[in-house]
């Protein structure tokens, strides 16, 4: 284990140094690893296994998308890929990687399958910590572990094929072998994290919950969305108002803070830019600080976890789902992105 010093705070992490390939498959050497699920996380966790060498299977419902999925990327029926009671049944290592609410609906029959001394890994604490919401409780005899890759899985791949590494949080729940932490790292290492840092199931879920409704996913898309309108209500073309928006920030400015970090991107823009980003970025804060408390509020007392729960209980969620993702991307905002995407030189990549 490595400290590493962030700041004043310094953190206890594990680098493939520490815990490298080859004693990731020496402590699974005896173990079956039961993928459940071939969504978000199921495929790239899966195949960086099977490419690193450990014993894989896979379990999805027979005959849809993902099945056909799973078949394509070499999954084979009956040797590697299973209905989900079969593949839990077959596992000693149970992946959990259905959504949330999959993960709701299946339950009774993958806990059916969980002997003492098996483990069941998560990739995300939504389910035990909210268990009193979702209705999953381990039995007793059973590790309960976590490794949260910290990206979506097909980024978790492409990184993988490219020879880096996707940072992972991991988390021991409950230790009932007594292997719990090194069967956690062992698969950490086994599906392509970069360096893994210690959490707690909660804890995860917190930050992921409220990250995905903050600067991830939910507040990108409202300030996109702002500064856009504004620059439109203005005057300015699609084309100017999407490149000074999104186009320059995620083709040029972003790329420079993940290589070296927002000072760096600051020092390497003109000083007009510097000064106005200095002068304004502590107004975005204050602003948004608010409504950054509120959702982690809400996190906490479990009124996110029990929307989301509702929502995919209700009759004809996934026809409603698919209209506000279809009123997304049919907004003038991201039908000039799609122009603008195809209009950018180089290898075009395809939409996972």
């Amino acid at each position: 284990m490595a400290t590493m010093k962030f700041g004043k705070t310094e953190e206890n992490v594990v680098t493939r140094q520490e815990f490298p390939l080859a004693l990731a498959l020496e402590t699974l050497r005896e173990e079956t690893i039961a993928v459940l699920g071939y969504g978000v996380q199921g495929p790239g966790q899966s195949l960086n296994l099977r490419d690193n060498g450990f014993r894989v299977i896979v379990g999805q419902r027979p005959g849809g998308a993902s099945w056909a999925r799973a078949v394509a990327d070499g999954w084979r029926p009956g040797e590697t890929l299973f209905d989900i009671e079969e593949a839990a049944r077959r596992g000693t290592i149970v992946q959990y990687l259905l959504s949330d609410a999959g993960q709701i609906e299946a339950w009774p029959v993958v806990a059916r399958h969980l002997a003492p001394g098996k483990a069941l890994y998560f990739s995300h604490g939504f389910g035990i910590t909210y268990e009193g919401q979702t209705g999953i409780v381990p039995p007793p005899g059973v590790d309960v572990i976590l490794v949260a890759p910290k990206g979506s899985g097909t980024s978790l791949r492409r990184m993988f094929l490219e020879g880096r590494g996707l940072n992972a949080s991991y988390a021991v729940h409950r230790d009932a072998t007594g292997r719990a932490r090194e069967r956690a790292l062992a698969l950490g290492v086994g599906v392509g994290s970069g360096y893994l840092f210690e959490t707690t199931f909660r804890k995860e879920v917190y930050s992921d919950l409220t990250g995905e409704r903050g600067t991830l996913m939910g507040a990108v898309q409202g300030i996109f969305a702002a500064q856009y309108e504004v620059l439109r209500a203005h005057g300015h073309s699609p084309s100017e108002a999407f490149n000074e928006t999104v186009e320059e920030l995620t083709q040029s400015l972003m790329p420079l803070v993940a290589e070296n970090g927002m000072d760096w991107m600051y020092a390497n823009c003109s000083t007009t830019a510097q000064r106005g980003a200095l002068d304004w970025w502590g107004r975005f804060r204050d602003a948004t600080r608010p409504v950054f408390e509120e959702i982690y509020r809400d996190v906490v007392a479990g009124k996110e976890s029990r929307r989301a729960i509702d929502a995919n209980g209700q009759p004809g969620y996934r026809e409603r789902l698919a209209d506000e993702l279809r009123a997304l991307r049919e907004s003038e905002l991201w039908e000039v992105g799609s122009v603008v995407r195809a209009l950018r030189p180089g290898p075009k990549r395809e939409r996972p």
